[in-house]
């Protein structure tokens, strides 16, 4: 299943975790935000937030077709 991936701020990395544009990854059904995070090789530790289609999700969410997901570290008041 086609998964769009964008992160935010300090945990940005082109090619693997984009800002603009997102990066898309395929999935199997049902896996998870916290699978995704492992295939874009972003340190689970770094992360504040997930959102999946503008709704902040757990990281044990189960990913649908198309989702796009965001991650955001923690920043400033968070």
């Amino acid at each position: 299943m086609h998964i769009e991936l964008k992160c935010f701020a300090s945990i940005v990395n082109p090619g693997t975790c984009d800002y603009v544009g997102g990066t898309a990854y395929e999935l199997k059904e049902g896996q998870t935000v916290e699978d995704l995070i492992q295939a874009a090789g972003v340190d689970k530790e770094k992360l504040k937030i997930a959102f999946v289609n503008g709704r902040v999700v757990a990281f044990d969410t189960v990913l649908q077709p198309g989702d796009q997901v965001g991650l955001a570290p923690a920043v400033g008041g968070m």
